[in-house]
């Protein structure tokens, strides 16, 4: 197949080496033209993830149109926060035929859309069927270096799912299927929220009591939000529920713990991210979830304690014991 993978950072260039190791022609898009030429001419992505060596064969461009030119598969690998600008910018070409996957793990901000909602409202007129998601517990940094891994391709069609799963199965990357699109997006999502509380709890030095408390509830309140948003609570207990919030609250290669990790350490939101290369997609899905909880009304003391911590500079220990002290309910 010839596809296209849109985002040249860690988790693009990941997916885009492990396509051409599959036998497909790839192509890989990156949106600033010097750096763009810098992937060409090293064949390393030493910002995004060092390294690894590009294959000779993967090409690299600048340009939108030629990486979305008649192409089988669409991969948008951009941060959810960017996706809409970049889509809405190739409008005019026609994607009848073309099979869109996401792997963004985010909620756009202000539309409160997940990434496949916003790519239906730049392009209204493509089925829905030709929509699918790929997420699970898989850093970059760690695929590209041929570690197995697993992750979970939801679509509305079996067909599609079944497409996306052999476009980017091998020997080192099994991937399972889904109907549930919607789950398997939101886990992906939220998840990062809690790896950010998993990082305060890890800056504070708190303990291990406390982040598997964090990672435990937080299954739960994801699961609570997202099956009122129309998804299946299995699909929370699964890949791209639990498996990722386990990787991303745990390793030492998640952004949103790091940014949460900072903040456990005293410093301020606004410094660690303009410190950062990479996009920590949880800051901005803190926001948008627990603008979502409001109007659905869902009980998410978790997300709301990190909302007050990311966006009211609360204390993040006072925080902490808040938590701790709520009414008792049983589990």
């Amino acid at each position: 197949m010839k596809i296209s993978v849109l985002g040249a950072g860690g988790w693009g260039t990941a997916l885009a080496i492990l396509l051409h190791f599959n036998g497909h022609k790839v192509t890989l898009w990156e949106f600033d033209k010097r750096y763009a030429k810098s992937l060409k001419r090293s064949r390393k992505n030493k910002l995004y993830l060092p390294g690894v060596d590009l294959p000779d064969e993967l090409n690299i461009t600048h340009s939108l149109d030629e990486a979305v030119q008649k192409q089988n598969m669409v991969v948008i690998a951009v941060p959810s926060q960017f996706v809409r600008s970049v889509l809405s910018s190739v409008k005019k070409i026609d994607f009848s035929d073309v099979t869109f996957v996401s792997v963004s793990k985010g909620i756009e901000k202000g539309t409160l859309m997940t990434v496949e909602e916003v790519i239906k409202d730049e392009f209204p007129n493509i089925n829905d069927e030709h929509f699918g998601v790929l997420s699970g517990p898989s850093h970059a940094e760690e695929v590209s270096r041929r570690i197995p891994t697993t992750v979970v391709a939801a679509s509305r069609s079996d067909d599609t799912a079944r497409r996306i799963q052999s476009a980017f199965m091998c020997s080192y990357f099994r991937v399972y299927s889904s109907n549930d699109i919607i789950g398997v997006e939101l886990g992906g999502a939220l998840k990062n929220i809690f790896a950010i509380g998993a990082g305060i709890i890890d800056g504070a030095k708190f303990g291990d009591n406390t982040k598997a408390a964090i990672m435990t509830r937080g299954v739960s309140e994801l699961a609570r939000l997202g099956v009122t948003l129309g998804a299946k609570k299995d699909t929370f207990y699964g890949l791209s529920g639990m498996g990722d919030l386990i990787v991303t609250c745990s390793s030492k290669h998640s952004r949103n713990r790091y940014v949460g990790e900072q903040i456990g350490m005293g410093h301020k939101l606004k410094n660690i991210i303009k410190k950062m290369d990479m996009v920590a997609e949880g800051v901005e899905t803190t926001r948008s979830a627990y603008e979502l909880a409001k109007i659905k009304s869902i009980d998410t003391p978790i997300i709301n304690a990190i909302y007050s911590i990311l966006y009211e500079d609360k204390d993040p220990i006072l925080s902490t014991y808040e938590l701790m002290e709520r009414a008792m309910k049983p589990e």
